[in-house]
């Protein structure tokens, strides 16, 4: 059964999370040197189709051996642990 409201949220969230992404670029550079630009919007809302089930499928699998609290903790850590790295990489001096 579809939940409106899950619809929502989800449009919502992976929206703003797209807007200005490596993905949107790429595709206004395919855009930009194109003649067919239904082309690119194809080939490229093909692509995020394709992404987003392979995400649900992984979700769903992990989803049925590992807690949602669990999910949650190990999302937090690796956000944590990413930003960390994130501050240390910018103090190392750059190469070159």
């Amino acid at each position: 059964m579809l939940d409106l409201r899950q619809i929502l949220v989800t449009f919502g969230a992976v929206f703003v999370a797209e807007l200005g992404d490596k993905t949107q670029l790429a595709t206004f550079g395919f855009a930009a040197e194109s003649r067919s630009p239904l082309s690119i919007f194809i080939g490229s809302a093909g692509a995020l189709v394709t992404t987003s089930l392979l995400a649900v499928v992984a979700g769903g699998l992990v989803g049925r051996l590992v807690s949602p609290a669990m999910l949650q903790r190990a999302s937090g850590v690796l956000f944590v642990v990413l930003g960390i790295w994130t501050l240390w990489s910018s103090f190392r001096p750059a190469a070159g």
